[in-house]
């Protein structure tokens, strides 16, 4: 009783009291059933609606009652005074530029006249660019605030003053960050890829909107300050806004073509399925509901619209940034062309962050605070931390999976070319030719499961018996398919042990041709003649490899056994050595066409025997050109090819011409006619 009777004790049980009474209507806010809430909204809505407009009658009362309070502090010329002060403090922040831009001429010059030849280069001058546009900005600064600051004032006239001139920094750094950008008359400094006119247009277009903003923030904040009533406050800020919304309407539809494609920049990131009229409609709608909302301050839905309308924007800007600052000065960006690890991980990183911002600013725009959510152990709670651990997994296995993805790619456009045959650099592409593909399947699949499972885990699923069930899954299909499993565990012995590659010919059994590509469990064979075999690993067996190092070929002829052999092995290696040393055949020949000797003695010739080694498919072009050299040199040399004769004999002359004639009629028709 004593401590209850205590003035400090009851003020403390009334401060709980108002905190329990005012939690309770907080509670009970989130159980109103979703028609209450909306109806309950509808009608702030409306409320709203209506005090603006009985606020606009009154709005000269309090537009006079503002001028007696600017006069009654500052004199009867007090906004000419403002104006003045203003103006002298502005024109000091211009000198002060002026003079530091005088003071960096030569560094300027420098920057001007250095040299873009490199990625390297282009990023060295921008960061060179980056500190000097910073540099203005502080000059600017300090010749303007700086000499505001050091002086007293009266409180509204340093209130008006200090307003003010914070909304010229504002506006000089968005000009001076445009110019930084999109670099207007300078092209070789530009970050975001477009042409020249697209350049001012944008430069001007964001100045103008972002200094309009600054202004609008000065105004709506100095109506508190000379008692302007909120409704009159928010009335103007309307207003503001309004012009804002023209100002984006204006860019949207007057925006040049060449801001988005521009001479230099490919359309492979701004080619989009609707027109051009189509996009601006949409934007225009989109910027319209933007500002209706926010005046009827529906503003759970007007930060989801302006999320989901400048995000992408965002995004794409970024990307094209990215692509214009990693790619080498004087080429032109292809639709072909295959980004570098570091842009993709720039690109994809920045992606992540915006993101991540996004939903931020979506959360703040919400009046949701996810640190405490995140940090509160109910149910809600622990869900929300679950999807936001998840979507950060999400996004950072993206990030791991697009660059080891742009690596592989990279490697494999390297290893396109084969190179000069039969050397180590042509047998190293072709292997990487045939492993990384496999390897990339297989650690997408890996990245793909191991983030899902992460994400699983985040979101508080128990993964631990999931991944049991996968493992007794994984064994029951083994048993189940164990075709499947000797396909895949041979498959990847053949690859260890580097039996074949993309592109070589091999032959097993029945099947044979050149290997086009490798699956988990099967290789494509294209046979020569067109036909295309689909060969599981484990019915392949013994391969033999015909493309690897050289290949022997040997031909054999017949020639009659009254010609000269010595002569006939000199011609061979005559048109082996003239062969040899064309440009054509040069690089593939091993060794040139030689005669090995004399490999048998026919019943109507002598087969000599000869060989040459090239290298792998290239065997088949040569021998065609050897035979047909090898049959003009004979003929010229008198060494006669051998074919098969019929000799016969009878008891007379009569009988010889008989039997000849009859031999004729039998080989040449139309020659035993007209004989």
């Amino acid at each position: 009783m004593n401590l209850l009777s205590d003035p400090t004790v009851q003020k403390w049980l009334e401060k709980e009291g108002a905190a329990a009474s005012a939690a309770k209507p907080a509670h009970d806010k989130h159980r109103v059933s979703a028609p209450d809430y909306f109806s309950a909204h509808i009608a702030e809505i409306r409320a709203h609606i209506v005090a603006l407009a009985a606020v606009i009658p009154d709005f000269p009362a309090q537009f006079e009652h503002a001028s007696r309070l600017v006069r009654t502090e500052l004199g009867e010329r007090g906004r000419a005074k403002v104006a003045l002060r203003l103006a002298l403090f502005v024109g000091l922040g211009f000198v002060a530029e002026w003079i530091f831009r005088k003071a960096t001429a030569r560094v300027r010059r420098r920057l001007d006249e250095f040299p873009v030849e490199t990625v390297r280069h282009r990023l060295r001058l921008i960061a060179a660019r980056f500190t000097f546009a910073v540099c203005l900005v502080a000059a600017f600064a300090l010749g303007s605030v700086g000499p505001f600051l050091a002086l007293d004032w009266a409180p509204l006239l340093r209130e008006m003053l200090l307003g003010y001139l914070v909304a010229f920094l504002i506006l000089r750094i968005a000009v001076i960050t445009g110019h930084f950008l999109l670099a207007p008359g300078h092209e070789r400094f530009r970050i975001i890829p477009m042409d020249e006119t697209a350049a001012r247009f944008w430069c001007r277009r964001f100045a103008s909107f972002v200094g309009w903003f600054a202004f609008g923030w000065v105004v709506f904040s100095l109506g508190r300050i000379l008692e302007y009533s909120l409704e009159a406050r928010q009335l103007v800020a309307y207003a503001f806004g309004f012009v804002l919304l023209l100002i984006a309407l204006e860019a949207t539809w007057r925006r040049p073509v060449a801001a988005q494609r521009g001479a230099d920049v490919t359309p492979t990131h701004d080619a989009h399925h609707l027109g051009r009229g189509a996009q601006n409609a949409l934007l225009s709608v989109a910027f319209v509901l933007l500002w209706t909302l926010w005046v009827m301050r529906a503003m759970p839905a007007f930060w989801l619209l302006a999320i989901l309308v400048l995000l992408p924007l965002a995004s794409g800007v970024t990307r094209r940034a990215v692509d214009q600052l990693l790619r080498p000065p004087g080429s032109p960006q292809l639709d072909t062309e295959l980004p570098s690890v570091t842009a993709v991980c720039i690109d994809r990183g920045m992606r992540a962050l915006l993101i991540i911002g996004a939903v931020l600013v979506l959360a703040w725009g919400w009046g949701i605070s996810l640190q405490t959510l995140a940090g509160e152990d109910t149910p809600f709670g622990r869900i929300l931390h679950g999807v936001l651990s998840a979507i950060i997994i999400v996004l950072v296995a993206d990030v791991l999976w697009q660059a080891t993805k742009a690596a592989i790619d990279g490697k494999l456009a390297s290893a396109t070319d084969p190179g000069l045959p039969n050397t180590d650099e042509a047998r190293r592409r072709a292997r990487l030719r045939t492993l990384l593909p496999i390897f990339r399947n297989v650690l997408f699949v890996v990245v793909v499961v191991v983030a899902i499972l992460m994400a699983l885990a985040a979101m508080g699923v128990q993964i631990g018996p999931l991944i049991a069930g996968l493992g007794v899954l994984g064994v029951a299909i083994g048993f189940g398919a164990q075709s499947l499993v000797r396909d895949v565990i041979a498959g990847m012995f053949y690859l260890l042990d580097d039996a074949f590659r993309v592109g070589e010919y091999i032959q097993s059994g029945n099947y044979k041709g050149t290997v086009e590509s490798f699956s988990f469990r099967s290789v494509r064979l294209r046979h020569q003649r067109g036909a295309l075999y689909t060969v599981p690993f484990a019915l392949l067996g013994a391969v033999q490899n015909q493309s690897r190092d050289w290949v022997i070929d040997k031909l054999t002829v017949g020639i009659t056994y009254d010609s000269d052999i010595d002569k006939a092995r000199k011609l061979i290696k005559q048109i082996g050595l003239e062969l040899a040393e064309e440009p054509e055949f040069k690089p593939v020949i091993l060794e040139p066409l030689k005669m090995q000797g004399v490999d048998a003695f026919g019943d109507f010739a002598v087969q000599i025997r000869m060989k040459m080694m090239t290298l792998p498919g290239e065997n088949f072009v040569i021998r065609r050109q050897a035979l047909a050299r090898i049959k003009k040199a004979f003929d010229a040399n008198g060494v006669k090819f051998a074919y098969p004769t019929v000799q016969l004999a009878g008891d007379g002359e009569p009988a010889d011409a008989a039997i000849a004639h009859h031999a004729l009629q039998l080989t040449h028709p139309a020659a035993a006619a007209a004989e």
